[in-house]
């Protein structure tokens, strides 16, 4: 019997589905190698049940709030076991677009122009600011969610409307809209591993395109790109995995533009499910799905 795996998944987040497919599809590959499994949910019974059945490594499958933005790595680190993914500081500038984005900047990584909006503007303050700083149509996003949860692209027409259904959130970013290619790039520890283009058959890549296979999004690999602007995109990937403190499996997420790529986000917990593009960019340089999550597991720490 292989070592004993508790992977924590669901949780509270508007991703909660999300990562239930992450944790079963992990689960169900560990089990079928020869491991000891156990799926829990990040509640309170978690401590009791890590302390039950006492595994060897945390995998740590859950997407979004309270998962990926260092709150439940805080909680595991008490218990001094091996989680998978990035640590406590990691997790928390990544999952925050704002700080992320700042970060990107001081380390002159390209990434669209944006401001915050906390509600305190009033309507024609903000389309002046926005003309004056950016020009419509913008892009209108929630600081801390991911799986582009309640991310719109909005004209003059209609971005009042857009920010009053998204006051629950206190604070939103305004960001730049940038047309053309979407591509994503998978980081593997110090390994660039690949990327892979999506044309979504929707307005963009957005929740419904990622997750929804009837959604018909096209993934592309290998990236029609040349061989200096694919070493380009990698070179940058791994640049923003490195300065943010990364551990394990990342995605950076860029628009390529007039030839210049703009990274719009990095995620330290890319999804598992099958429509998942961390996985398929290990299948095609030739890594099999348990492979990669043995890896993840191998590489989890307590050193973060």
């Amino acid at each position: 019997m292989k070592k004993k795996v508790l992977i924590i998944s669901g949780g509270i987040s508007k991703e909660r589905l999300i990562s239930l497919d992450t944790g079963l599809q992990v689960a169900r590959e560990l089990k079928n190698n020869g491991y000891k499994v156990k799926i829990s949910e990040p509640d309170i019974s978690l401590a009791r049940k890590i302390k039950q059945f006492k595994p060897k490594v945390i995998f740590n499958a859950l997407h979004g709030q309270f998962g990926e933005d260092g709150y439940i790595q805080t909680i595991l680190e008490s218990f001094k076991i091996p989680y998978t993914h990035s640590g406590v500081i990691s997790s928390s500038i990544a999952m925050d677009k704002e700080i992320s984005k700042k970060i990107f900047i001081k380390n002159k990584i390209n990434t669209p122009k944006f401001f915050t909006f906390s509600y305190d503007l009033k309507n024609s303050d903000l389309i002046k600011k926005i003309n004056k700083k950016l020009n419509f149509p913008v892009v209108v996003k929630p600081l801390n969610e991911g799986s582009s949860v309640n991310v719109y692209i909005c004209s003059k027409k209609n971005i009042i409307r857009t920010l009053n259904s998204l006051k629950n959130y206190k604070k939103v970013m305004i960001e730049e809209f940038i047309g053309g290619r979407e591509i994503q790039v998978a980081i593997m520890g110090n390994k660039k591993l690949g990327a892979i283009e999506l044309k979504p058959k929707r307005k963009f890549y957005d929740y419904q395109a990622k997750y929804n296979s009837k959604a018909k999004t096209q993934h592309i690999i290998p990236v029609d790109l040349t061989k200096n602007k694919l070493k380009e995109i990698l070179d940058i990937a791994y640049k923003a995995h490195s300065i943010i403190g990364c551990k394990g499996v990342t995605r950076s997420d860029f628009k390529f533009y007039n030839e210049k790529f703009y990274l719009l986000e990095i995620n330290t917990q890319p999804g598992m499910t099958k429509l998942s593009l961390v996985p398929e960019i290990a299948a095609y340089k030739g890594i099999k799905f348990i492979e990669l999550i043995e890896w993840i597991l191998k590489d989890a720490s307590t050193n973060k």
